[in-house]
């Protein structure tokens, strides 16, 4: 008889335990582990545009053929599954930090971090398509360092917070010297200069080719490569993509705030916007001039 009321008791604390966790409170959601996670990824694409695709519903926005904004989207990836290199070899294995690696070179030294891979990838834009006399961007010290001076044979002579050019070279304009051209601005330029730089844009008005940007040092900054709209709903939703500290190659981040929606973002993201290594605000979003 102990033994049959000692059963019932246990029963009844299994069954009590069971109710409990079964009925959270009101107003809140039970999550359904079995529900598949949205799969937003082609894996034999090759570009941004052919590698992530769109949640039902959705389609890019239209951007003029030629313009930043198509040359962003259609920035080479390396294969799916790729490993992020650091500027020594080394590999990022960070989890939940990105799905995806921009297909190009990094230089051996500590440079390319987050400013300076998005001004790597506005200087390439202009450098493929001939527009020389729009490759330029600030030192932090306020000082213009124009591409156009670089092929001239000046370069850059600092001395403390003096700096200047000097011709010291013949003019050139070969793919290595504006290699060599970026390594100087990404030696004296940073998130505050680049920050400076930029003009800001309300959330509601982004494009892409904008940047979130936060000065500092250190500071952060991400540049969204991609967008759709939803036309039933008139959601947004975007890509974004940055380097890190210490210099590594550019990857396309994950949502750490919608597992649902990633490696999309909607532009109903509330005041902060939270990436998986930094987290923006509203008005951190500015844009190239």
């Amino acid at each position: 008889m102990k033994k049959l009321m000692l059963f019932i008791i246990v029963l009844a604390l299994i069954v009590g335990c069971s109710s409990q966790k079964g009925n959270p409170e009101e107003g809140s959601e039970i999550s359904n582990p079995f529900t598949p996670k949205p799969n937003f990824i082609n894996e034999e694409g090759t570009t941004i545009e052919e590698r992530f695709l769109l949640p039902e519903g959705f389609e890019r926005l239209e951007v003029e053929e030629g313009s930043f904004a198509a040359y962003l989207r259609r920035l080479p990836l390396k294969a799916h599954g790729t490993k992020v290199s650091y500027y020594d070899g080394r590999t990022k294995n960070k989890s939940g930090v990105y799905i995806g690696v921009v297909d190009m070179d990094i230089d051996d030294r500590d440079l390319q971090q987050c400013a300076d891979a998005i001004i790597r990838l506005r200087a390439e834009y202009f450098y493929e398509r001939g527009e020389i006399d729009k490759i330029h961007f600030n030192f932090t010290n306020g000082f213009r360092a124009d591409y156009s001076k670089w092929m001239e044979g000046y370069r850059v002579s600092a001395s403390g917070n003096d700096v200047k050019w000097v011709k010291t070279a013949e003019a050139s304009n070969n793919y290595d010297s504006f290699k060599k051209y970026l390594n100087i601005v990404f030696a004296y330029a940073g998130t505050i200069s680049l920050e400076n730089e930029l003009m800001a844009v309300a959330v509601e008005d982004m494009k892409i080719g904008d940047v979130f940007i936060q000065g500092g040092s250190p500071g952060h900054a991400v540049v969204v490569v991609d967008m759709a709209r939803n036309e039933t709903t008139g959601e947004v939703i975007f890509l974004l993509a940055q380097s890190y500290m210490p210099a590594q190659e550019t990857q396309i981040l994950v949502n750490p705030m919608d597992e649902y929606l990633s490696p999309w973002y909607s532009l109903s993201f509330g005041e902060t916007l939270r990436t998986p290594e930094w987290v923006f605000n509203r008005e951190n979003l500015k844009r190239f001039e």
